[in-house]
């Protein structure tokens, strides 16, 4: 099993606030972009199954680890139940113990976690060796899945960002009337899957 180890970077969590990674309008108009502009080889990626249906699921539950989207991690498990992966390598993607995977996966595993802590400004080495390592039209689609499912992470968070706001802890530095506004517009997207949450734990 090789052992993989990324430049991690520092994160402030202040306390008594939302210190979740969020959209300003700034990234979301950045994100929204770099989607559009990606737009077709995300088609591709998804319907060239060259990245199985299971290493996708587990590549997105990798970033969404480090995002701690609670929408997408909901909605993933099930998806990865689906797609055939074990309740147990469930867990370990969940808390960031991949040493257990192999090879194989492990290191897009290890890239993802690191892509999503740098913001999508991984270290040069570190992605000139999974780019080796799948090379690259599999290291494309990877990474595609990464885009899709940092998307969303950050739209989930966006909407738990305001919900924060309105419990009395908002987040650090943020505008509220853009907060609002951007609220509206992820919203639809994830206040369905809150409902399903909830009527899940009932």
């Amino acid at each position: 099993m090789t052992s993989i180890q990324y430049p991690t970077p520092k994160t402030k969590a202040p306390a008594g606030s939302f210190n979740k990674r969020f959209y300003t309008p700034r990234t979301l108009l950045r994100d929204l972009r770099a989607i559009l502009s990606h737009l077709s080889a995300l088609e591709d990626t998804a319907r060239g199954r060259r990245v199985s249906r299971a290493f996708a699921e587990k590549i997105m539950m990798s970033v969404t680890q480090v995002n701690g989207c609670r929408y997408c991690a909901y909605f993933h498990t099930r998806m990865a139940l689906r797609a055939g992966v074990a309740p147990d390598e469930i867990g370990k993607l969940l808390a960031a113990e991949i040493g257990h995977f192999p090879d194989d996966e492990a290191v897009a595993l290890a890239y993802a976690q690191h892509w999503a802590e740098t913001e999508g400004h991984p270290d040069p080495e570190a992605e000139r060796r999974f780019r080796e390592f799948y090379g690259p039209q599999v290291s494309a689609d990877i990474l595609n899945w990464m885009r899709m499912i940092n998307f969303g992470n950050l739209a989930g968070n966006t909407v738990d960002a305001f919900l924060s706001r309105l419990r009395g802890a908002p987040a650090q530095d943020s505008d509220p009337i853009g907060e609002f506004l951007l609220f509206l517009l992820c919203a639809p997207f994830t206040l369905p899957l809150l409902a399903i949450m909830r009527r899940a734990q009932d």
